[in-house]
């Protein structure tokens, strides 16, 4: 996996504004809104609706069985039921490639799409939705590939042997190309529309529903179901909903020039050394492995999910070593994000704002909690919520900018609760469901408080709290692997309520098992 990239957030921005003609001069001169959308939807004023949310998912055929599949099974029960499903992201493993949306996208939940019954027609840049999928981007959606690798792993016998025989990794070819496999699958691209007379019919067919911020696009399943942009919102039984693309505002900050900051540098280049020698331990166990024997087969998805997320430790290391003053942040989106937000408090009969996006800002996840991607991620959308705060004057008694989070990244279900962290996202429901179909992973020991360090001292104060987490636990033949999706269900009436039903489809010694999670109120 060494040889995948992360393009730099210049370039993902400036791909997808290419892709969908991001406010072009037809555009601009038609008082089209490229960030809202309009769900085609009877029922879409009812204060009582359910929705569904996954995260993580896109993975293929594990050795012997297909924890993706069995989830898009088990959310089919509730999808008469539910309006909506987000994605919270990284809807392809590997590297976002468009090899591998037949697998790990199309043919899971082929009866959400039109055709279905022949998914294995359906091109990954065809797809149609009978009912709403909305995903935002994650980090693997966005990974590349060199050419001079995806030529070694696919012609090179050794290498091959490695990765596909044993470790199957599903990389092919190429990469997503700077996220472009999700755009075709997902984004409405206006830049394939050649010629003006093309774009004009395009634009009046399907950016025909008309809000407060202007004309926007319509979304309608079983006819046409794209998205205007990699960042937008919609609106459900007077609640606002917003999606964003964390990928373009996790950079960490750069280390600082002193000498607490050096040996702080010389910590994370020996962290970065040792995780190396781990990685070369477990390719050399794997190798001892028969993935034809079950429990050895089993061991080799384990070394595989530790082998990626190790991976992904060097990778926030790296980004901490490289950081520099000369970071791109997305401030196009997050000042998007602070004036929605502002202009949805102001706009009556709004009863609240649910927020989804990948990376979470708070987490307990071993890995992820952390992450100096984690910590710039709470730090950006603080800074977002304290000047929507500033701005909207005093909240009511028990309220908060937004009353839901919605995250994934962090491979397992979690909820948790900030306390008074000193900023507006004080008081906050936080649901981390990244544990639909890829590697599950632990709990930190570290316990369920989370703590930081606050106005520049080393004293520790906790901000947040972790109320449920279910994720990978025991050792050997008795190791559970619960995957996981949520419905929600929104209640009518304010202060906004919503009903949460976790629901885990566990796998243990080679045997599935289904079962609902108690509900809880929040």
């Amino acid at each position: 996996m060494r040889f995948v990239v992360d393009p730099a957030i210049a370039v993902k921005i400036q791909k997808m504004q290419e892709r969908v003609q991001w406010q072009s001069p037809m555009i601009c001169d038609r008082g089209i809104d490229q960030t809202r959308l309009v769900l085609a939807d009877e029922r879409s004023d009812d204060p009582e609706f359910s929705f569904l949310v996954i995260g993580d998912s896109g993975s293929g055929q594990h050795r012997s069985f297909n924890p993706q599949r069995r989830i898009a099974e088990q959310m089919l029960l509730h999808r008469e039921e539910c309006r909506f499903v987000l994605h919270t992201g990284d809807v392809i493993y590997l590297v976002g490639s468009s090899e591998f949306y037949l697998k790990n996208f199309i043919e899971p939940y082929r009866e959400f799409l039109v055709g279905g019954t022949k998914y294995e027609q359906i091109a990954h840049d065809q797809m149609v939705f009978n009912l709403p999928f909305l995903p935002v981007p994650g980090n693997h959606d966005y990974y590349d590939l060199p050419l001079l690798y995806g030529l070694a792993i696919q012609l090179t016998y050794p290498i091959r042997r490695l990765l596909q025989s044993k470790l199957d990794f599903d990389i092919g070819w190429h990469g997503s190309f700077q996220g472009k496999a999700y755009a075709q699958a997902f984004l409405d691209q206006l830049r394939g529309l050649s010629g003006r007379g093309l774009l004009e019919e395009h634009l009046d067919r399907h950016y025909t529903a008309k809000t407060e911020t202007g004309r926007c696009l319509y979304y309608e399943p079983g006819k046409f179901t794209r998205l205007p942009n990699r960042y937008y919102t919609f609106r459900q039984g007077n609640v606002d909903f917003f999606g964003l693309d964390s990928n373009t505002f996790n950079e960490p900050a750069p280390l600082p020039k002193t000498h607490a900051g050096q040996a702080y540098r010389q910590t994370l280049e020996t962290r970065y050394a040792s995780v190396e020698l781990e990685m070369q331990q477990l390719i050399e166990e794997s190798d001892q492995l028969n993935p034809n024997q079950l429990e050895e087969a089993e061991r080799i998805d384990d070394i595989r999910t530790k082998l990626e997320q190790l991976e992904e430790i060097q990778r926030d290391i790296s980004k901490q070593l490289t950081a520099d003053e000369s970071i791109v942040t997305d401030i196009e989106q997050l000042d998007w994000l602070r004036d929605r937000l502002i202009q949805s408090w102001h706009t009556p009969g709004i009863r609240g704002r649910v927020l989804f996006f990948h990376h979470p800002p708070y987490v307990t996840e071993a890995t992820k909690w952390h992450q100096a991607q984690t910590l710039a991620i709470r730090r950006r959308l603080r800074q977002v919520l304290d000047q929507v705060a500033k701005s909207i004057g005093s909240l009511p008694e028990g309220r908060s900018i937004v009353d839901l989070v919605l995250n994934g990244h962090a491979h397992c279900f979690e909820y948790l609760k900030t306390v008074d962290t000193g900023h507006a996202d004080s008081h906050t429901h936080w649901i981390v469901c990244g544990g639909s179909g890829y590697s599950l992973r632990r709990q930190r020991v570290e316990g369920e408080a989370l703590t930081e360090s606050r106005d520049g001292t080393w004293e520790e104060e906790q901000v947040a709290q972790s109320h449920l987490f279910v994720g990978r636990e025991g050792r050997g033949a008795q190791k559970r692997r619960p995957y996981s999706f949520v419905r929600i269900d929104v209640q009518a009436g304010e202060p906004l309520r919503f009903l949460v039903r976790p629901y885990v489809s566990e796998r243990l010694h080679g045997v599935w098992s289904d079962r609902a999670l108690p509900a809880f109120l929040i």
